[in-house]
C-alpha cells in the first residue's frame, strides 16, 4: 500500500486557506470570532508542531523514564484544563485535586491494560505505543472529568434549596445528589455515545484514518479503532464516576450538609 505523502509547509498553507474562509465568513456575518479563530489556529499549529519534534526525540531515546516524563506533562496539561473549566465549583484546589487523581490513574492504568494485555506489546512502556494511547484516553477523560465537575457545581448553586431539603429530611448526600448524579452521568458520556454510534457509518475516526492513510491495512486499522473506542467509552465513564464522587464530597461536608461555595472553592474533596 502506499505510505503517506510527507507534507510540506507550502501545504500546510494551503490547508489553512480553508480556515482563512472561516475568517472571511464571521467577518461578513459580523460574529467576532477571527481574533479567536485566528489565535486559536496559531496555538494549536504551536501546539502541534512542538509535540511532533518533541516525540520525535522522545521516540529516538526509547527510555521508559522520558515516556513516564512526558505522560505526567501530559497528565498535569489534563488537569489544568479539566480543573479549570468548572465554574460552579468557583475552580479551588479541590476541583483540581479530583481532575488529576482522576486523569492520572484512570489515564494510566486504561493505557496501561490496553498496550500490555490487549495489544500484548513486548515493549508496552515504549513511547511509541504508550504515549499515543494515553493522548486519546486522556484528551477523552478530560472531557468527561470537566463536564462531571461542571454538572456538580452548578448544581449545588443552582439546586441548592432541593438539595438541602432532601438532606433535611435524612437523606445523605449521596441520596440527596441521586438525580443530579445520574443526570451528570448521562451528560458527560453523550460525547463519547455519539461518537461510537457513527463510527464507521457517518465518520472515519481519527486513528484509523491516520493508519489508513500512513499504508495500513483497512481492516486492521478498524480493528484497532474498535479497540480505541473500547478503551476511550470505559475510561470516560470511569473518569465520570470518579469525578461526580469526589465533586459530591468537594461540596459537602462529613455531616453531609451543603458547604458554602467559599469553602469548598478552598479545600480538597476529604478535608
Amino acid at each position: 500500500m502506499t505510505p503517506i505523502v510527507p507534507l510540506s509547509v507550502a501545504d500546510l498553507f494551503l490547508a489553512g486557506v480553508l480556515v482563512l474562509a472561516v475568517g472571511a465568513l464571521s467577518v461578513i456575518q459580523g460574529l467576532g470570532l477571527e481574533r479567536r479563530l485566528v489565535l486559536s489556529a496559531l496555538r494549536m499549529t504551536i501546539q502541534l508542531a512542538t509535540i511532533g519534534y518533541l516525540l520525535k526525540l522522545v521516540f529516538a531515546q526509547g527510555s521508559p523514564w522520558w515516556t513516564a516524563l512526558l505522560a505526567l506533562v501530559m497528565v498535569a496539561i489534563a488537569t489544568y484544563e479539566a480543573g479549570s473549566r468548572p465554574a460552579g465549583l468557583a475552580t479551588g484546589r479541590g476541583a483540581y485535586l479530583i481532575a488529576g487523581v482522576t486523569l492520572l490513574s484512570v489515564g494510566v492504568l486504561t493505557t496501561s491494560y490496553v498496550t500490555a494485555v490487549v495489544i500484548s506489546a513486548e515493549s508496552w512502556s515504549s513511547p511509541r505505543v504508550f504515549l499515543p494511547i494515553l493522548g486519546m484516553v486522556l484528551g477523552n477523560a478530560l472531557t468527561a472529568v470537566a463536564l462531571a465537575l461542571r454538572s456538580i457545581g452548578e448544581a449545588a448553586k443552582g439546586e441548592r434549596a432541593a438539595i438541602e431539603a432532601r438532606l433535611a429530611l435524612g437523606q445523605t448526600r449521596g441520596q440527596a445528589f441521586r438525580p443530579v448524579v445520574q443526570r451528570t452521568l448521562a451528560t458527560a458520556l453523550m460525547p463519547t455515545l455519539n461518537s461510537m454510534a457513527v463510527a464507521g457509518v457517518v465518520s472515519l475516526p481519527g486513528m484509523m484514518t491516520g493508519q489508513i492513510l500512513a499504508g495500513a491495512d483497512p481492516v486492521e486499522a478498524a480493528k484497532y479503532q474498535i479497540m480505541i473506542m473500547f478503551a476511550i467509552g470505559g475510561s470516560s465513564a470511569l473518569a465520570a464516576a470518579a469525578a461526580v464522587h469526589g465533586a459530591v464530597r468537594l461540596v459537602t461536608d462529613g455531616r453531609d450538609r451543603l458547604r458554602p461555595a467559599a469553602t469548598y472553592a478552598k479545600k480538597g474533596p476529604l478535608e
